[in-house]
């Protein structure tokens, strides 16, 4: 259930907005329900938090600088798209989490805590009240248009084409009435997780692959190479999906330590003086 947001300050939160994504506006619906706040969006310069996306080159890039800041943003949960050649900016922001281990690799923090905020989407919006496909497909929103994929969708009435430029409602909503994911989206797999729905990771196209595996690796997920499009439907008469995901635990430990590791200071009661 959505959290009644506080009346004081709005959270000034940094996401990716340049195009219309379901998993970069999580972020919004997250951080509002277990900050209390409303939310707003802000530029990378003037935030108070860096959440969901591969967005830490960007924040690189803003706050390299030698100089006193006016404040620090907090960083929860947030990755790299790819590796950055200086990590200067690491004295300038506040950390509280980081994506995944590869992630903390590349920036030569030592931290044995990991997890992507999409992961607490099921604490926010409410899944599917019953399953309505067999298959459900998450291409990257840049492969909406592709006739390979709009045939394979239309192939039969068991498949769902899950549109991830939606609103995060309307996506989540479709992902939890699936039985499997088939996803390019990196928050179609989290998404899939968070609900306990398997999935099965698919190619990008062009999009590099740091920031899946480094979300897998945060929840101790196996993945290896994705599958393409075209080998979905031999992959569908050979897959026995087990009855749980194997790294539920994995989840489990990771949503455990997103929620006991955003700030205090970012929570309307901290603020507010109220229990």
């Amino acid at each position: 259930m959505l959290a009644t947001p506080s009346h004081i300050t709005p959270l000034r939160l940094f996401w990716w907005k340049a195009v219309p994504n379901f998993g970069d506006a999580l972020s919004r619906l997250v951080v509002a329900h277990l900050s209390g706040h409303e939310v707003r969006h802000a530029g990378p310069g003037q935030a108070d938090l860096y959440a969901i996306g591969s967005i830490l080159q960007i924040a690189r890039r803003k706050y390299s600088e030698v100089k006193t800041y006016a404040q620090k943003p907090v960083i929860w949960g947030s990755g790299l798209l790819h590796a950055v050649a200086s990590t200067d900016f690491l004295s300038n922001v506040n950390i509280a989490l980081l994506r995944g281990p590869i992630t903390a690799s590349l920036l030569g923090v030592k931290t044995q805590r990991f997890g992507d905020p999409g992961l607490l989407v099921a604490d926010v919006l409410a899944p599917a009240p019953s399953k309505t496909h067999r298959i459900g497909l998450v291409p990257h929103h840049s492969q909406m248009e592709d006739p390979g994929i709009q045939t394979l969708a239309n192939s039969s009435e068991e498949i769902l084409l899950i549109d991830p430029r939606q609103d995060p409602a309307t996506v989540c909503g479709q992902i939890s009435a699936c039985d499997h994911i088939y996803a390019a989206s990196l928050h179609g797999l989290i998404t899939a997780d968070a609900y306990g729905v398997a999935s099965t990771w698919v190619s990008p196209g062009d999009q590099g692959h740091l920031k899946y595996y480094d979300y897998a690796a945060s929840i101790g997920r196996v993945l290896i190479s994705p599958l393409t499009w075209d080998q979905i439907p031999d992959h569908l008469r050979n897959n026995n999906q087990p009855a749980e995901l194997p790294y539920g635990a994995g989840i489990v430990r990771a949503q455990a330590d997103l929620r006991n590791s955003f700030p205090a200071r970012l929570r309307a009661e901290q603020n507010t003086g109220t229990a």
